[in-house]
């Protein structure tokens, strides 16, 4: 019974601990293989508007931290984005528009 319920407790776990990070923004987390605030520093102007500014595309910082992450892990939180203030999919182009192949997980919504 331990083992089941582990498997729904640490994927909820992460991707509140996710959340967490992107709404406070203080110190960085290695997630997915990538640093979170790197993430989160570099590549948010890309995907959500901040201040009534237009969205960015993305720069050449916030496409190396793509590069480096493990864009399949990532895309487990693709739910989350939305609560964040996070276009899912804007968030989802983001890897093509750095010329990264998107994987399979991350198609469909």
């Amino acid at each position: 019974m331990t083992m089941t319920v582990n498997k729904f407790l640490v994927p909820l776990f992460l991707r509140l601990l996710f959340l967490a990070i992107l709404l406070v923004g203080i110190s960085a987390t290695l997630l997915c293989k990538v640093d979170t605030k790197e993430l989160c520093v570099n590549c948010r102007p890309a995907v959500a508007p901040l201040h009534g500014k237009p969205l960015q595309p993305p720069t050449k910082h916030c496409c190396s931290v793509i590069r480096h992450a493990d864009l399949k892990c990532l895309c487990n939180f693709k739910s989350i984005l939305p609560s964040v203030g996070i276009n899912t999919t804007i968030a989802l182009a983001l890897p093509s528009k750095c010329g990264i192949n998107t994987p399979p997980e991350c198609h469909g919504l």
